[in-house]
């Protein structure tokens, strides 16, 4: 009898495998779904699409002090003005799914253009898509390490999930390190530098691509020497905008100084009002702050923080440009003015992610660790005089030295995802913490935060231990 119940089970484990390795009709395997280069192409427009800044913008003004609850505001995005973070905020599940889809997708890239072997005429075009898919990998990579890392300067630090390649829908990775990270991001980027066959593009991946984010990844390890020299070597290809050039730019007319952005058009997927006060916002950038329009009578919810407003003084052009013309002559009100629209749609606007702007003052940051305050002075006062702004930043000491550089970067960078992590990274160094006017803060609880707050780091999803035993160890502070 017993034999006779294991020749059964033999034959139904049998018929049950044929059941399940049936090869359905109509699925696409990676050779079927890219056989040339135009495939691959298209391989790579679908990875762009998936990367989205716009979470990061609504983090950034939300947790920190770049803005105030607006009067329209019908609660929207008060949990994490009240400093609320956790496992299951929309922050961090956004920026997991966001950044991991990207992997994904440039993971099959990269894995498909293995499986083609291009015609000699195609060459050149076959080796950028595999270039564009490293680059934008390495991006995907630096966003996740920046987010989920405790410390940029330690490699034994844990940081996020290290996906390098297409996995199986069981596949479970354990935290890597930011070491690991690091390395990988370097290897993806030399790759990279190595087949990209466009110098320059705003909206698209070049290998001044490469070099922007190289200056990036360098500056926030604190490797000085390598993160001025890639800044200076594009300052001299995108000269810092004039005063008209700089309005033109958040109009979407001109790119002067746009190293790379991301494209946003009437009609694409991303055109639409995203989640309003979340991050999981998506939609139009200025969305982040308004429910129709930049101005005063658009609905806003969010609105630029009155200390904000106080460091712009009249003449600077960002302060016409930040904030809403329709504030004047009062300013009671003071709408977010960064994301008008173009194109006809009020509020869409392409995210610009690498700015000649962003190097100068990577270049002070270089100087000022290496005590050359007389530079640090002039990369700041170029730029200020630049926008408009006095020109009389002269700081003496370290200290004095990172808090104007962080404070330049809280006025030029405002509203474009940067304040978070620039806390994080220059707070210390400053001896500056968030603070908030009483009259924007008394009545939600928080009004200060300190550089080394624990929520600088943002937690592992809920939905990621949930599923992923083999992440053992959560960030400090959301044990």
């Amino acid at each position: 009898m017993n034999k006779y119940i294991f020749l059964g089970f033999i034959a139904l484990t049998l018929s049950c495998n044929e059941a399940i390795d049936i090869d359905q009709v109509g699925r696409l395997s990676a050779d079927a779904a890219f056989q040339d280069v135009t495939d691959l192409e298209s391989g790579i427009l679908g990875t762009y699409n998936q990367f989205d800044y716009t979470p990061s913008i609504q983090w950034a003004s939300n947790f920190t002090d770049e803005i105030a609850i607006g009067p329209d505001n019908g609660g929207q995005g008060v949990a994490v003005y009240s400093g609320i973070v956790n496992t299951g905020s929309a922050v961090t599940s956004s920026l997991w799914q966001t950044y991991y889809d990207a992997l994904n997708s440039a993971n099959r890239v990269i894995a498909a253009a293995e499986l083609i072997t291009p015609d000699e005429a195609d060459q050149d075009a076959y080796n950028n898509v595999i270039g564009e898919a490293y680059a934008l990998r390495a991006w995907a990579l630096f966003e996740l390490w920046s987010y989920y890392t405790t410390d940029y300067t330690d490699g034994s630090a844990l940081s996020a999930l290290l996906l390098n390649f297409v996995p199986e829908t069981s596949t479970q990775l354990p935290r890597a390190t930011s070491a690991e990270f690091l390395t990988q991001i370097d290897a993806d980027l030399t790759t990279a530098a190595g087949l990209l066959t466009v110098d320059a593009s705003a909206t698209r991946v070049s290998q001044d691509f490469v070099t922007a984010l190289t200056a990036k990844v360098a500056v926030y390890t604190e490797d000085y020497a390598a993160a001025d020299a890639a800044a200076a070597s594009l300052l001299a290809d995108y000269p810092i905008a004039d005063a008209d050039q700089f309005e033109a730019m958040w109009d979407d007319a001109d790119n002067t100084e746009v190293i790379f952005k991301l494209e946003r058009a009437v009609g694409d997927p991303y055109d639409g009002q995203g989640a309003t006060g979340s991050a999981f916002a998506g939609g139009w950038a200025g969305a982040n702050y308004a429910f129709v329009n930049p101005t005063v009578d658009g609905s806003p919810y969010f609105v630029a923080s009155s200390d904000l407003f106080a460091l712009m003084a009249e003449g600077d052009v960002r302060r016409e440009v930040y904030i809403d013309e329709s504030a004047a002559p009062d300013y009671a009100v003071l709408p977010v003015g960064k994301y008008p629209g173009s194109g006809g749609q009020p509020l869409l606007n392409d995210l610009k992610i690498f700015r000649s702007a962003d190097m100068l003052l990577i270049r002070a940051e270089a100087a000022a660790s290496n005590n050359q305050f007389g530079q640090v002075n002039t990369f700041i006062n170029e730029l200020r005089g630049a926008r408009g702004a006095s020109t009389d930043v002269n700081v003496s000491t370290r200290a004095n030295a990172f808090a104007a550089i962080l404070q330049e970067r809280r006025i030029e960078f405002a509203f474009e995802g940067h304040r978070y992590r620039d806390m994080k990274r220059l707070g210390p160094k400053a001896g500056v913490n968030v603070v908030r006017p009483n009259s924007e803060c008394a009545n939600f609880g928080l009004c200060e935060i300190n550089n080394d707050d624990f929520r600088f780091t943002l937690p592992i999803p809920l939905f990621e231990l949930d599923a992923n035993p083999a992440i053992t160890t959560q960030n400090p502070g959301y044990e």
